[in-house]
């Protein structure tokens, strides 16, 4: 790749902080009230985003600290995990980001056609005929922008992530006005009749996947350090866009939890967030927070489409992927990776028609996918400070050791039966990495790798047994 190709598609700081608010703010705070309200109440929901808070600032600032001290490392999570842990951990992490990615793009587009539903009919649930056949042509038009160059489909992402933040502001303002301090603590520890919803450990943990969600992307920018003007933007860019999020979601969630009680927000249908404006102004208010989650997620597809083809272009490149999926073409773009992508994505929307339950598990599957990726990188921010080659410093090192903390908390949460099940979706991975190694005729796997691979191996049979026994389900 030439130095014109490269300087051509720099990404500037404004855009690289919109990649990740556009990434981080999809359909998932559109859908908080009532995804929280059901696995917690008022008084865990508080401690609980204080601990993700904090721990999704630890990743935030991992990603910081890597990108000024290891600016020579590319691509972000698949980069530190290379670097920390061997060239098929690396892998694994680029290939488990990369399957999250694109499995939540397809929830993303199931739940765009839903919310064009609340305005047109036929669309249903969001898996319709004519919302399949709607969704794949809005998935193609995405393709469309994007083969015509990363910069200025970053651009474009820009001004629609500005379009779609200003109706969670107007949310915001009402919901201050409509907030009512008797809602708020009713219940407040979820011991009511109503509530159910178990202790407050049970409480942190079923909310544990849903933050998660709604912050995959706080590595946004890292993804795109090779196309940046400066490693320090990509710094910059991560914590001012994850402090941007989590200010918003959390007045969203607690103002809603204000608005309307726990119990009956655990019932109401997605998009929640709809039903709880029409609880404090009326109608119209449905109507606008469909019309502001379909802006924010088309917005939310652009930037991922945009992540997805990088993540797998760098690895390619590198010899760890096949290196059809490294190539480009004269805007910069990775073609072939775009292609694989959205033909994927294009027969799991299919899929979806004929399994009208898939989205929520779509998305807690995307989730469980993407924890390892962040883990590995908290535990890589760990090594870099431990080695001092980079006039590492204490806080580099209370970072690592908080991320990673985090992260393990994190696996914890997701339980037993996700983590099984992403073994099978790593396993199928390995095909892809021994025909990259075989193209670069070395060695396959080391002895340490082997085990590894033995490890997945018997994950994923586990799983797979247990899914077609029945003793295991999502």
């Amino acid at each position: 790749m030439g130095d014109r190709t490269v300087s051509s598609s720099k990404v500037s700081l404004a855009a690289l902080t919109a990649l990740g608010i556009g990434s981080m703010i999809g359909g998932g705070i559109f859908g908080l009230p009532q995804q929280m309200a059901r696995a917690a109440a008022p008084g865990p929901l508080i401690i609980g985003w204080f601990i993700t808070g904090f721990g999704m600032l630890m990743l935030a600032f991992v990603y910081q600290r890597l990108a000024i001290s290891r600016p020579e490392i590319n691509a972000g999570v698949y980069g530190y995990a290379r670097a920390g842990f061997g060239d098929l951990v690396g892998f694994s992490s680029a290939w488990g980001y990369w399957l999250s990615a694109w499995i939540g793009n397809v929830g993303y587009l199931v739940l765009l056609m839903a919310s064009l539903g609340v305005f047109l009919p036929g669309f249903g649930d969001g898996n319709t005929a004519l919302a399949i056949g709607v969704a794949s042509v809005v998935m193609w038009m995405y393709h469309v922008l994007i083969l015509r160059g990363i910069r200025e489909a970053a651009i474009i992402n820009f001004i629609v992530t500005v379009g779609k933040i200003l109706p969670l502001i107007v949310f915001i303002i009402i919901g201050l006005f409509a907030f009512k301090l008797d809602i708020f603590a009713h219940e407040f520890w979820g011991s009511g009749a109503g509530v159910g919803i178990g202790d407050v450990l049970s409480q942190f943990k079923g909310m544990m996947l849903v933050t998660v969600w709604v912050f995959i992307g706080v590595e946004g920018a890292s993804v795109f350090s090779e196309r940046a003007r400066t490693r320090a933007d990509v710094g910059r860019a991560t914590i001012l866009g994850f402090l941007s999020v989590l200010a918003l979601l959390l007045a969203v969630n607690v103002l809603s939890y204000g608005i309307v009680p726990c119990s009956e927000l655990a019932k109401f249908g997605d998009p929640s967030l709809a039903g709880v404006l029409e609880a404090a102004v009326g109608p119209w208010g449905a109507e606008f927070i469909a019309l502001g989650l379909i802006v924010s997620l088309v917005g939310a597809l652009l930037s991922w489409f945009l992540m997805l083809a990088e993540i797998v272009r760098v690895p390619a490149q590198e010899g760890l992927m096949p290196s059809f999926l490294g190539r480009e073409n004269a805007k910069a773009v990775p073609v072939n990776a775009l292609w694989l992508t959205m033909g994927l994505v294009q027969l799991f929307l299919i899929w979806t028609y004929f399994n009208a339950s898939t989205y929520t598990r779509l998305i807690s599957l995307a989730s469980a996918l993407i924890l390892l990726p962040y883990l590995l990188s908290a535990l890589f921010q760990v090594l870099v400070s431990l080695k001092g080659g980079t006039k590492a410093k204490a806080f580099d090192l209370v970072v690592g050791v908080l991320g990673s903390a985090y992260g393990l908390w994190l696996l914890y949460a997701a339980g037993l039966v996700y983590l099984l099940y992403t073994a099978i979706f790593y396993v199928l991975g390995l095909p892809f990495y021994i025909w990259a190694r075989r193209e670069q005729k070395v060695k396959v796997f080391s002895t340490a790798e082997w085990g590894l691979v033995a490890l997945f191996s018997a994950m994923s049979v586990y799983a797979v047994h247990g899914l077609a026994t029945g003793a295991l389900s999502l």
